[in-house]
């Protein structure tokens, strides 16, 4: 099964310079990016089912993965 790609250059590729430069220079931002880099490995490894979840933790998951990318969106454009 192949799944879509949800890290955040994927996401939004006209950010790619402004996420690299709050990467780097951000301590919040980059605490932010790397819990989301953490949940959408765990999505991916479930939905590839390498793990084995119920399908509601996988939602759950999938909302807190949503809930980062909203926050890192509004520091992305601040």
């Amino acid at each position: 099964m192949l799944t879509e790609k949800h890290d955040l250059i994927h996401e939004f590729p006209e950010f790619n310079d402004r996420i690299h430069d709050l990467k780097i220079n951000n301590a919040h931002f980059a605490k932010l990016l790397t819990e989301h880099d953490e949940l959408n490995d765990a999505i991916h490894r479930a939905e590839i089912e390498v793990d084995v979840v119920a399908d509601d933790y996988l939602e759950t998951l999938k909302k807190q993965r949503l809930a980062l990318k909203d926050e890192l969106f509004q520091i992305l454009r601040s």
